[in-house]
């Protein structure tokens, strides 16, 4: 069970440092189908393993220049209400609907980056109702399905708030760290529940993932790692989905 923990780790610290985001589209899945396990247990491994890999890949965005702090500090706090709410509502919902929310959410954020349209293109930046509207519904999604709400953040923050890529990137580190923190809390009474001989490994390569990742994508075009992610979460959302089912 080990290994599996170390390479899945990896990934997910590849898909944060990389995309700033989807590190926990890759985590509650593995934590679920490789490391059995439960549905509840999973979402809330994923959010402490996403916190702390957000943290430090947000320290290597930093140094490079790449984090807006001002506009990230007001777009997750905008989503800490709904994240703290959410995340307690999820402790009381059925592992079955967990999933297959999951395999939507996934679904959706592959499909946005297989099709881009008209709006891909960065409009101007928006006033701070609608920053505020975004974060809200992004700390929604983090604190009902244990996501750090990345594989939307940057795509908000790109064409909502008009940040660049390389920026929306870096500063989707910090509102993913802020909501995965909010949304962590309700659930710390169920954090003795989980086996830290897996979450432990996992989270130290997932860490030094996320440095690897930030060089990674620094070489390939964001078209090239968009589609290669894209194509990931689909596999990821039809097995979600089709395990939902069951």
């Amino acid at each position: 069970m080990l290994p599996l923990a170390l390479i899945a780790g990896g990934a997910v610290g590849l898909a944060l440092g990389g995309l700033g985001g989807g590190g926990s589209m890759l985590a509650v899945p593995a934590l679920i189908y490789l490391l059995r396990f439960s549905p509840s247990q999973a979402t809330t491994a994923s959010l402490l393993i996403v916190a702390t890999t957000s943290l430090i890949g947000l320290l290597a965005h930093a140094r490079a220049g790449r984090v807006r702090w001002r506009t990230g500090t007001l777009f997750a706090t905008a989503g800490l209400p709904a994240a703290a709410a959410a995340g307690a509502i999820s402790a009381h919902l059925p592992g079955a609907l967990l999933s297959a929310a999951f395999a939507l959410a996934a679904g959706l954020a592959a499909w946005r980056m297989l099709a881009p349209g008209p709006d891909t293109v960065p409009g101007t930046a928006a006033g701070p109702g609608k920053a505020a509207a975004a974060g809200s519904g992004l700390g929604a999604v983090t604190g009902l399905l244990g996501v750090g709400g990345g594989f939307l953040t940057v795509p908000a923050l790109v064409f909502v708030l008009a940040l660049p890529m390389a920026e929306a990137i870096g500063t989707s580190l910090l509102v993913i760290s802020v909501n995965s923190l909010a949304a962590l809390i309700p659930r710390a009474g169920g954090t003795g529940a989980i086996d830290w001989s897996v979450v432990g490994p996992f989270t130290g390569t997932a860490v030094l993932g996320a440095w690897k990742g930030k060089r990674w994508a620094e070489k390939l075009s964001d078209g090239t790692v968009q589609k290669i992610f894209a194509i990931a979460l689909l596999a990821v959302a039809a097995l979600m989905f089709v395990d939902a089912l069951r």
